[in-house]
C-alpha cells in the first residue's frame, strides 16, 4: 500500500518523461479526442495559412493539387513513425538511437531541437505582427513595417513568449489543454474570414486569377514546401503518441486531424490572398502573413486576439518537441527545464528578420531545411524499424554503452554516411529541371535513402 502511494505521488511529480524513458502503458493518457484536436490544432494556424498564401503562387487549381498529393504522404510517414513511438513508449529522437547509435542519435536531436525553435520563431513571429496590428487599433502604436514598427514587434514577441511558457507550464498535459481551446476558436475565425471575402470576390474569379509572371511557382518546387512543411511535424509525434492509450489514437487520429487542419488551412490561405490579390490589384507573398490580410478585410480586435491564440497552440506542440529533443542530447537534463530553456531560446531567435533579409526569405530557406535534412532521417527510421529489424527494439540499451546500440563508439556509421549522402542527393535533385517543375526533391531523396540503407544494411548484416 505504501509503494502504490510513492509511486502516485512520484509520477504526479514527475509530469514529463524525458526522451528515453519509455512512457508504461498504465500511465498513458491521451486519447483519440486529445490526439484529433492537438494536430487539427497543430496545422490550423498562421503558419499553414501563411504556406497556403505562398503557394496561392501556382494559381488556385494547381495549390489544390500539390496539397492532396504531397500532405498526405506526409502524414502517412508521421503516422508509421508514430506507431513505433506507441509501441516503444520513447520520444521521436529517441528512436534514431536505435538507427543512428546512442551518441549518433545526438546529430538528429541536435537538428530537431533547432528546427521547432525555428517554427516556434516562425509561428511569434507571424502572431507578433497580429499583436503590432492590436497595439495599434488600442494605443496607436506603429505596426510592423511602419517607422517604429520593430519596437511595437518587440513587445508583440515578449506577450508570445509568455503565453508560450503558461502553454508548456505541466507539459503534454497543459498541450493537451491549449490544443482544445484553440481549435474552437480557430474554426470561429475561419468561417467568418471566408463569409468575408466571398462577399468582396467570387470563386470564379480566385480561379481563374493568375500571378505576375515573376511571382509564378514551379509544381515540383511547391510540393518541396508543402512536403517539408508537413514532415517538419514528424520529428513531434512520438513525443504525443508514447502517451497514447491505443494504436488509433497514435496512427490514424493524428494522421485525419493533420490532414484536416492542413488542408483547411492551406486552402483559406490561398483563398483569402487570392482575394485581396484581385481586390488590391497586387499579389505579394511577403503579405500572405493572416495579420495583414485580416487588416484589409477589416475584421479588428477579435480576429487578431484569435490568431495570437491559435499561435500558441502550435507553439505549445514546437516547444514540446523541441525540449525533448534537448534531453536526448543531455540525458540528465530534466524535460520542464528543457522547455523553459527552448522557449528562451526561440524569443530569441525570433528577432532575427526584423534585422536580417525578408520574412520570406527566412521562412522558404527554413523550409528546404526541414526537407533537406529530416527526409532521409525518417526514410532511414522507417526502413530500419518495419523492414530490417522485425519491429523487436531494447529499450535497456538506450543509453547503454557497448550495448546493442553503440554500434562503432556510439555511432552506426553505415547510417550516418548514407543520411549524409540522402541530403547530398536532395541537394542535386532540387537544381534539376524536372525535378523542379514536377516531382520535387523531397520524396525522391527519401525513396533512394530508404533503399540505399535497406541494400547496405541487409548486405552486411
Amino acid at each position: 500500500m505504501n509503494d502504490t502511494f510513492e509511486s502516485a505521488i512520484n509520477f504526479e511529480e514527475r509530469k514529463e518523461y524525458n526522451a528515453i524513458e519509455p512512457v508504461p502503458i498504465r500511465e498513458r493518457s491521451i486519447n483519440a479526442l486529445d490526439m484529433f484536436a492537438t494536430w487539427v490544432g497543430a496545422n490550423a494556424n498562421n503558419g499553414t495559412w501563411y504556406v497556403g498564401g505562398v503557394i496561392a503562387a501556382l494559381c488556385f487549381i494547381p495549390s489544390l493539387y500539390v496539397t492532396l498529393i504531397a500532405n498526405p504522404i506526409a502524414y502517412i510517414i508521421m503516422a508509421l513513425v508514430g506507431y513505433i513511438g506507441y509501441k516503444i513508449g520513447i520520444s521521436t529522437m529517441a528512436l534514431t538511437r536505435i538507427t543512428f547509435g546512442v551518441k549518433g542519435s545526438i546529430i538528429p536531436s541536435l537538428l530537431n531541437t533547432t528546427q521547432f525553435i525555428g517554427w516556434t520563431a516562425v509561428n511569434t513571429f507571424i502572431a507578433s505582427i497580429s499583436v503590432s496590428f492590436l497595439l495599434k487599433d488600442l494605443f496607436g502604436m506603429p505596426v510592423f513595417g511602419e517607422p517604429g514598427g520593430n519596437t511595437t514587434m518587440l513587445i508583440g514577441i515578449c506577450i508570445m513568449s509568455v503565453l508560450h511558457l503558461l502553454s508548456i507550464a505541466s507539459g503534454h498535459r497543459s498541450v493537451k489543454i491549449v490544443e482544445r481551446i484553440g481549435v474552437g476558436l480557430i474554426i470561429l475565425l475561419v468561417i467568418w474570414e471566408t463569409v468575408v471575402v466571398f462577399q468582396q470576390v467570387s470563386l470564379d474569379q480566385i480561379i481563374n486569377w493568375r500571378p505576375p509572371a515573376d511571382k509564378a511557382l514551379p509544381f515540383g518546387s511547391a510540393i518541396d514546401i508543402m512536403a517539408a512543411f508537413s514532415l517538419g511535424w514528424t520529428p513531434a509525434i512520438a513525443e504525443f503518441t508514447r502517451y497514447c492509450k491505443t494504436k488509433t489514437a497514435a496512427t490514424w487520429v493524428p494522421m485525419l486531424g493533420a490532414n484536416i487542419g492542413l488542408f483547411w488551412f492551406t486552402l483559406i490561405g490561398s483563398i483569402v490572398t487570392i482575394g485581396v490579390a484581385i481586390s488590391t490589384g497586387a499579389y505579394d507573398p511577403n503579405n500572405s502573413d493572416p495579420s495583414g490580410i485580416v487588416s484589409k478585410l477589416g475584421l479588428g480586435v477579435l480576429a487578431f486576439l484569435v490568431i495570437i491564440i491559435t499561435s500558441t497552440t502550435a507553439n505549445a506542440i514546437n516547444l514540446m518537441a523541441s525540449g525533448i529533443s534537448l534531453t536526448n542530447v543531455i540525458p540528465k537534463l530534466k524535460a520542464l527545464p528543457a522547455l523553459w530553456i527552448v522557449t528562451a531560446i526561440a524569443a530569441f531567435i525570433t528577432l532575427i528578420p526584423l534585422y536580417i533579409g525578408s520574412f520570406l526569405e527566412s521562412f522558404t530557406m527554413f523550409l528546404d531545411y526541414i526537407g533537406m535534412v529530416f527526409g532521409p532521417i525518417f526514410a532511414i527510421v522507417i526502413t530500419d524499424y518495419y523492414l530490417l529489424h522485425n519491429k523487436k527494439q531494447s529499450t535497456d540499451d538506450l543509453n547503454k554503452k557497448n550495448g546493442r546500440y553503440w554500434f562503432s563508439g556510439g555511432f552506426n556509421i553505415r547510417a550516418v554516411v548514407i543520411w549524409a549522402a540522402g541530403v547530398i542527393l536532395f541537394l542535386l535533385l532540387r537544381n534539376t529541371e524536372f525535378v523542379t517543375a514536377y516531382t520535387g526533391a523531397t520524396y525522391p531523396a527519401m525513396i533512394i535513402t530508404g533503399i540505399l540503407y535497406f541494400f547496405f544494411t541487409r548486405k552486411t548484416a
